[in-house]
């Protein structure tokens, strides 16, 4: 599928603002109601577009804090990765996992309430992972930049 200028701008006024209707996204691309939808439903249809989410605030729910963790394995072997990767997914708290090349093996972004809480959720759930021989942790002070848009 092409992604020309008016799929450009379709997917940029989108990624800002997932909750446009479909009349407000036509008249920002400056195309019918009916050419927009039919666009926005081939642009999800080729993966494009993945869905759509409600951005919540942290803070109000409790999980103010970031941390980030490296995390190195005990063997880099297909069976540990497998058990570490499908046992990391089933932890609430993290919100992002990249397996990475350089000195560690994983990189865990997770939000927990405080410190408190982080040390619960390192010693009784990141060090009960399958494989894991050792992290180091990074809490963020502060959040300077946060988005989910990609340039483009």
């Amino acid at each position: 599928m092409e992604i020309d200028q008016k799929n450009r701008r379709i997917l940029h006024a989108l990624q800002a603002n997932g909750r446009l209707s479909n009349l407000e996204l036509a008249d920002r691309v400056g195309l019918s109601p009916t050419a927009t939808a039919e666009r926005v439903k081939r642009l999800t249809r080729g993966g494009f577009i993945l869905g759509y989410v409600a951005r919540l605030s942290p803070e109000k729910l409790g999980r103010g804090m970031i941390v980030f963790v490296e995390v190195k394995l005990e063997r880099t072997s297909d069976a540990v990765f497998s058990e570490f990767k499908s046992a990391v997914c089933d932890l609430a708290d993290v919100m992002e996992c990249h397996m990475v090349a350089g000195g560690f093996d994983y990189l865990v972004k997770a939000r927990v309430e405080n410190m408190a809480a982080y040390r619960a959720f390192l010693s009784e759930k990141l060090l009960a992972l399958p494989g894991v021989r050792e992290t180091h942790t990074y809490a963020v002070m502060e959040e300077v930049k946060n988005t989910s848009e990609i340039a483009f």
